[in-house]
């Protein structure tokens, strides 16, 4: 089994046909299914199963999948730790963000890193949720995560850091009379209406927890795409909850932004597994701890 064949098997894996992987890859699509055809001989299993011009991962590839995004890194790992001694830091980590997070803390870490390390590119995918940004990590798509959670993230082989507890706040349109200096306590929001998350969220699920105890909570708009949650309060659909890396933005923006009391808070982790690292990865880590 060579690192080539991992790297293709993946590739398809992700693209869902050797055609897209071929070209994703900038190699000949007959060496591609050449090289995936000697690793089924060398494996004794079909790891796709061609429909057409896709190809669906079998039982036996969806297990090989995540262990060979695993090697892969670990490959990674390697190499880096033999080429940056003494050199400093270099390549590519790509890290998994809930919105909120990918936001602050993960803007000011890759500003940092612009700075200390220019060699190291960060690259952010969208999770939408904490368990999702788990998934990404474990499953070798990440190296690195950051998450609110209320409850440590744990999984096979993961490191949880505590980074802070992000507080949440009341997002209103312009003009919303509201409470009393900028604060707000739950029964200041009966009779509201709220654009809110679809279900799985932390956010989403503080709502619920609000519309469980506060008469009259309606839900204004409920949306998939995050990013689409402040223009719709700005509009006047309804308030919403935001966490506080929002704050500036919303404000300047023009909406109404009001803490709670007592606080709303909610933990905020970095996870990442254990295990060797690149250099990449760990000054990111090194640097995300920093910012504690």
């Amino acid at each position: 089994m060579e690192r080539r064949q991992l790297e293709y098997f993946v590739a398809i894996a992700e693209h869902g046909g050797f055609t897209h992987a071929a070209r994703a890859l900038r190699v000949a699509q007959p060496s591609l299914s050449r090289s995936i055809a000697k690793l089924e001989h060398e494996l004794g299993v079909e790891l796709f199963h061609r429909v057409g011009r896709n190809a669906v991962l079998s039982n036996a590839g969806e297990l090989l999948a995540e262990r060979a995004r695993l090697v892969l890194r670990d490959l990674d790992a390697l190499r880096a730790a033999a080429r940056m001694a003494g050199v400093g830091p270099a390549g590519r980590i790509d890290v998994a963000a809930t919105s909120s997070s990918a936001l602050e803390p993960v803007i000011s870490i890759i500003a940092e890193m612009r700075t200390r390390y220019p060699g190291v590119l960060v690259s952010t995918s969208s999770a939408l949720s904490a368990a999702e940004v788990v998934a990404m990590v474990l499953q070798g798509r990440c190296e690195a995560g950051v998450c609110g959670s209320a409850d440590r993230p744990v999984g096979p082989g993961l490191v949880a850091h505590h980074l802070r507890d992000e507080e949440l706040l009341l997002v209103a349109p312009p003009g919303t009379a509201v409470g009393h200096d900028g604060v707000v306590s739950r029964a200041d929001l009966r009779g509201m209406e709220f654009v809110v998350t679809t279900p799985a969220t932390a956010v989403r699920g503080l709502f619920d927890r609000f519309a469980a105890t506060v008469p009259d909570l309606t839900i204004a708009a409920e949306v998939g795409d995050r990013s689409v949650v402040l223009p719709m309060v700005l509009r006047g659909i309804g308030a919403s909850l935001m966490p506080d890396g929002w704050a500036d933005l919303a404000r300047r923006a023009g909406a109404e932004v009001l803490r709670f009391s007592p606080p709303e808070r909610l933990p905020q982790w970095l996870v990442h597994r254990t295990g060797a690292v690149t250099a990449a990865t760990q000054a990111f880590v090194d640097i995300t701890l920093a910012t504690r």
